[in-house]
């Protein structure tokens, strides 16, 4: 059994004013990506939507004159960073395993290329995945950032989300043991 809970996860406080800052839609939307994503890559689901639901927790809110400001944002940018360290230490709180908050934290550091210096970086399926989810939701001068949706809208698209992945989870436990039955 999983020791934290998505849901867990979704209502902590920390995680609210994190996700509402950073596009609580776009971080929902990025979690379904995820799932579908870790099922056809054979990735945990419960990492890959956790990391999907976190994966811009780290953003800083760039406005120039009370606008959002793209290109300023694009320049400074280092929220991969400042995610990962945020969400390993709110995994960590809530009782996630040590090593699984790492792997979660480690794909949200390298969910962009924002930061990253040019060429290519070896990465983890589990990286790929949550990249291509965010890939998946984005639109043009992050505008995805900027979506609404309702709190308890967004709570019940989690509880759903929620019991997916532990349907997958225990399919895939299911397909292992048969495997090295």
């Amino acid at each position: 059994m999983r020791r934290v809970s998505l849901t867990d996860v979704f209502n902590d406080p920390i995680a609210q004013k994190y996700l509402k800052r950073s596009g609580l839609a776009h971080a929902i939307s990025t979690s379904f990506h995820a799932f579908e994503l870790s099922i056809s890559h054979e990735v945990n689901p419960d990492l890959a939507t956790k990391a999907a639901l976190l994966h811009d927790i780290g953003h800083y809110e760039w406005y120039t004159d009370g606008t959002w400001d793209f290109q300023r944002y694009r320049e400074n940018d280092i929220h991969a960073i400042k995610g990962a360290e945020r969400a390993h230490k709110l995994l960590i709180k809530l009782g996630e395993k040590p090593q699984d908050a790492k792997k979660i934290a480690i794909a949200i550091l390298l969910h962009t290329d924002s930061y990253l210096p040019d060429g290519e970086l070896a990465v983890s399926p589990l990286q790929k995945v949550v990249k291509l989810a965010d890939e998946l939701d984005e639109e043009p001068f992050g505008r995805h950032h900027y979506r609404k949706i309702e709190l308890h809208l967004a709570s019940k698209k989690i509880a759903d989300l929620e019991m997916k992945v532990t349907q997958a989870v225990q399919n895939r436990k299911k397909k292992s043991s048969s495997s090295t039955a």
